[in-house]
């Protein structure tokens, strides 16, 4: 049971950083509307599919768990 409460706290923390870091890019300039991201507007309806933002985040992301995964 003392595995589980641990493994409980690390992916709570791990929840409260993403989210922290939400908050945080989601004011940066910039980020989201990035050339390459996909916005189709017609009337009152909008589609946006934010492509480069996403190869970016994913491109740090791999670099970060590969990164990590070294030690």
């Amino acid at each position: 049971m003392g595995d589980l409460g641990k493994m409980l706290i690390v992916l709570g923390g791990a929840l409260v950083l993403i989210g922290v870091l939400l908050v945080v890019l989601g004011r940066v300039p910039g980020l989201g509307r990035l050339p390459g991201d996909i916005t189709i507007q017609r009337g009152n309806w909008t589609f946006y599919f934010p492509l480069a933002t996403s190869l970016i985040v994913s491109l740090l992301l791999t670099l970060l768990f590969w990164f990590i995964g070294r030690r």
